[in-house]
């Protein structure tokens, strides 16, 4: 109904309407919160939306999951310091229908908010697995202004220097339960900011930061031309230097094309071997902290027959998969990685030895159909690890899901024919 300019609210333009129904959403117990703002959501329609009103001290009366009616005929809607209120309401005229109602889990990664602050202002939201940048000292508190990234992106966490949560210590990892605010921006405008309400809306995932020493850069899963036999390659980046024949490691590679045998639930996950994974060991060479380099087929071209060589590049392990068995386990095939949308992908694990129990160091899966997942009391898969898309335990309900497909672990590249894909990351 905001066109830009203040309007007040009245039966006709509200389509009959005289009320607000909706749930508190702000907790002003810790003093985190902007003083004698009411903010309230509701999801009852078709996405949760949520809205600001200031109605002075009384706004800390409210708690939490209140269940409430806000008579806002005669209100006006207005838009100040970047955010949608209502103003005029009388405080007084606030029913409470009833108290400490559930919350939803509404789950968002910081480039959703950035990017389309109008629809997620005023709402709970729950960011997980959020560090800060820099990464915090011993001793550091939440006190004043912090950049939060979630792998996604960064975004402000303001922690009022007054409040219960300033001498918070500062979490290397966690979970934010937030609302989303808006603050002054660089250019006259104004960006969202998370705001914590309380203590336990907080949960620390780790207390030590956790480095790849080896990560999935990007990858060629169906090269150009009639064949993809032997082009098919990884790149791969070090973030650390690296002797192999000091510190082995190996790469696997799972085709879950309905043709590759055996069929069915891969029943020793990434250690299956046949037509359905493919290992590389990587035990000779060295690479250097930051420096790209590749596995894979020995025909080494950037992009199928016909392509410019890229043999030059750092090749730790490369030769005919066409014509020879893997590493310890893997038929020769034509194809490392489907091209018919099932399920398919690659990781790399520390060492040579991998069983369906070994967790990579790091994975990337391509496409999600396919048998390749029982969830049973003794549960078969493709095992992942902690990335910015994959989570060996659910950071909402920290229950386990360590394989791909299980729980959240739904995040996947989409199949694309006859392109290098490239992954990015800092």
């Amino acid at each position: 109904m905001y066109k830009g300019q203040d309007l007040q609210l009245t039966t006709e333009n509200m389509f009959g309407a005289q009320s607000l129904r909706c749930i508190v959403v702000s907790d002003h117990g810790a003093g985190n919160m902007p003083e004698g703002m009411l903010v309230v959501q509701d999801s009852s329609r078709l996405a949760q939306r949520g809205i600001a009103i200031p109605i002075g001290a009384d706004a800390s009366k409210f708690e939490s999951g209140d269940s409430v009616i806000i008579p806002i005929k005669g209100a006006t809607l207005t838009k100040k310091d970047g955010l949608f209120q209502i103003t005029g309401v009388n405080a007084s005229g606030i029913q409470v229908i009833s108290k400490g109602n559930a919350l939803p889990l509404n789950r968002l990664t910081t480039n959703k908010i950035l990017s389309n602050p109008e629809i997620y202002q005023s709402t709970l939201c729950m960011v997980v697995k959020g560090g800060f940048d820099p990464l915090p000292s011993p001793g550091d508190v939440l006190a004043g202004n912090k950049l939060l990234n979630d792998g996604f992106g960064d975004i402000g966490l303001h922690t009022d220097p007054e409040s219960d949560l300033a001498n918070t210590q500062m979490p290397v990892l966690a979970n934010f339960r937030s609302l989303i605010w808006m603050k002054p921006g660089a250019n006259n405008d104004y960006v969202p900011e998370l705001r914590v309400r309380k203590a336990d809306d907080i949960t620390t995932l780790s207390s030590t930061v956790e480095i790849a020493p080896i990560v999935i850069a990007g990858f060629l899963a169906d090269p150009a031309g009639s064949t993809d036999n032997n082009y098919e390659y990884i790149q791969l980046m070090a973030t650390r230097d690296i002797d192999f024949a000091a510190t082995p490691y190996s790469v696997v590679t799972t085709n879950n094309a309905g043709a590759s045998t055996p069929t069915g639930i891969p029943q020793n996950g990434w250690a299956t071997g046949g037509l359905r994974t493919y290992k590389f060991n990587l035990t000779s060479g060295t690479v250097s902290k930051g420096e790209f380099f590749y596995v894979g087929g020995s025909n080494k071209r950037i992009n199928g027959s016909g392509s410019t060589s890229i043999a030059g590049a750092k090749w730790i392990r490369s030769f005919n998969y066409g014509s020879t068995d893997g590493d310890g386990f893997g038929a020769k095939t034509g194809n490392l990685l489907a091209n018919s949308g099932n399920a398919s992908g690659m990781a790399v694990f520390a060492g040579t030895t991998v069983t369906k129990e070994s967790r990579p160091v790091d994975v990337i899966m391509v496409g999600l159909n396919g048998l390749i997942l029982s969830e049973g009391a003794n549960q078969i898969g493709y095992t992942i690890t902690n990335t910015d898309w994959y989570d060996v335990i659910n950071p909402i309900s920290l229950t386990s899901q360590p394989f791909f497909r299980s729980g959240t672990n739904t995040l996947s590249v989409s199949y694309v024919a006859g392109v290098f894909i490239k992954l990015g990351g800092v």
